[in-house]
């Protein structure tokens, strides 16, 4: 049966959960996590939650039941809640937040709910395979908390009965070292469901810092969305402005260059990435692109070509997202549309704001692949 206390701690829990599934869309659109701790939970803040409690009156106003009163009004000091329309004043007001920690597989549990998104169904053979280990066998060597009691009692009383030791009208049994029997383990290997997520963002001058954290809030709800899905996780970056390079994730989002725009030498990089370190048959491959639609006019054609015969049949899908900003063109998403007709992977998203982020995940997330 369980203890009250864990009754409690479970509904408070459910409270605390949908305080911050009440809030998804704004924690959503708007990033407001205090920020990671350690690799699979997140603090966010909520209003604070009042714990019940009984309030006392004034000593010597009275026992139980006695004096005026109405059913449902206050009780305790004051009597009154307050109207707001007070003076100012020197104390603290009610309106705090408190901080509660979030498991990432919590998070994408809300986020699949909230948004209605289809489980993926993973592709590839699943070439990497990770080691679990199984209590499934005896050994006669080991930690005392793993000795086998019934197995070592039972190696004891054979030896004693083998030895003419064992005498029924007083029956007892002292085992001995060489009687000690363990359980031990073995490593079983477990196939993996593998997914390798590639981003591409623009870093030339027309991205602002603006954009980049619109891409930065939006890239931490797909990582945590994709690696609720899939037993391994591989992220590479890829930025660019006139040429391509891979970069680690603080340098993603935080350069920023002044030259010109070529898309397709970040298409190059991203196929050559493929196929040096991600074999389309074993790996589940999702690229997600942003940009704010800037590109050299004659390189459009080139990077259609790459993007549908070098990187789009590789991947689940191709997801790309237009950032606006005042200074860039947003011709790039025009270019796109083109191929949307015979590409079923290629998912396309114009985000004006911090506001459109929650529909965009929906749009690259809600076909399931």
């Amino acid at each position: 049966m369980a203890r009250n206390i864990d009754q409690d701690l479970s509904r408070f829990r459910n409270i605390v959960r949908g305080k911050v599934r009440e809030g998804l869309r704004k924690y959503v659109n708007h990033g407001e996590m205090i920020g990671r701790k350690g690799k699979n939970v997140v603090s966010i803040p909520v209003p604070n939650i009042d714990i019940p409690r009984f309030r006392h009156g004034p000593k010597g106003s009275g026992g139980v039941s006695s004096g005026d009163g109405e059913e449902g009004q206050p009780v305790g000091k004051g009597g009154q809640q307050g109207d707001g329309t007070g003076a100012a004043g020197s104390e603290p007001g009610d309106g705090h937040f408190r901080e509660v920690e979030v498991t990432l597989e919590e998070l994408a549990e809300m986020l699949g709910e909230e948004l209605e998104l289809p489980n993926i169904e993973p592709k590839g053979t699943d070439s990497v395979q990770s080691q679990k280990d199984k209590y499934s066998t005896i050994s006669q060597n080991g930690p005392e908390s793993l000795r086998h009691f019934k197995r070592t009692y039972k190696r004891a009383l054979k030896r004693s009965i083998a030895s003419n030791e064992y005498r029924p009208e007083n029956p007892i049994i002292i085992p001995g070292r060489e009687d000690f029997q363990y359980r031990s383990w073995k490593s079983i290997p477990m196939p993996q469901s593998n997914a390798a997520v590639i981003y591409i963002m623009d870093v030339s001058g027309s991205m602002m810092d603006e954009q980049k954290e619109i891409v930065r809030t939006e890239a931490f709800w797909l990582d945590t969305w994709l690696r609720s899905q899939y037993d391994g996780v591989q992220t590479r970056y890829i930025v660019h402005d006139a040429a391509a390079k891979i970069v680690d994730e603080e340098t993603f989002f935080h350069t920023r260059e002044s030259g010109g725009t070529k898309i397709s030498s970040a298409y190059r990089v991203c196929r050559d990435l493929i196929q040096r370190e991600f074999p389309p048959a074993e790996w589940n491959i999702y690229c997600f692109q942003f940009s704010d639609g800037d590109n050299w006019g004659e390189d459009s054609n080139e990077c259609l070509s790459i993007l549908v015969e070098d990187i789009m049949v590789h991947c689940n899908l191709y997801c790309y997202g237009q950032v606006e900003s005042p200074y860039g063109s947003g011709d790039f998403i025009r270019e796109l549309r083109k191929l949307t007709d015979d590409n079923e992977n290629l998912i396309l998203s114009e985000i004006p704001n911090k506001d459109a982020i929650y529909e965009s995940i929906r749009k690259f997330l809600g076909k399931g692949k």
